[in-house]
């Protein structure tokens, strides 16, 4: 933490944008989809978040599944997606409705 123009508590690096492998997301889409049996209308989208909040996870990857009648529905893992493997994907399976909107 650093002082800045009279600002205390100012995270260094919180909006640093850090850029994921493009083919390691295509992967991770295409493990998900397989996994849940999804339709390939469904759009799926992976964001990485970071939290620098007390209590959260560090990194927190959100996968989001958007359904064709409009429908959606979210999962997270407390990794970075390029830490992710098939293992963390079939365990989400646990939980397969997600948090639906």
């Amino acid at each position: 933490m650093v002082t800045i123009m009279g600002w205390r508590n100012v995270m260094v690096g919180m909006f640093d944008k850090k850029v994921t492998n493009p083919e390691i997301i295509r992967k991770l889409k295409v493990d998900f989809a397989e996994n849940f049996q999804l339709h390939e209308s469904t759009l799926i989208s992976i964001a990485e978040l970071r939290c620098h909040e007390p209590g959260c996870p560090p990194v927190e990857t959100v996968i989001t599944a958007r359904f064709k009648d409009g429908k959606t529905k979210d999962w997270r893992i407390s990794k970075s997606a390029s830490e992710i493997n098939h293992i963390d994907i079939t365990m989400l399976e646990k939980d397969k409705n997600g948090t639906q909107r």
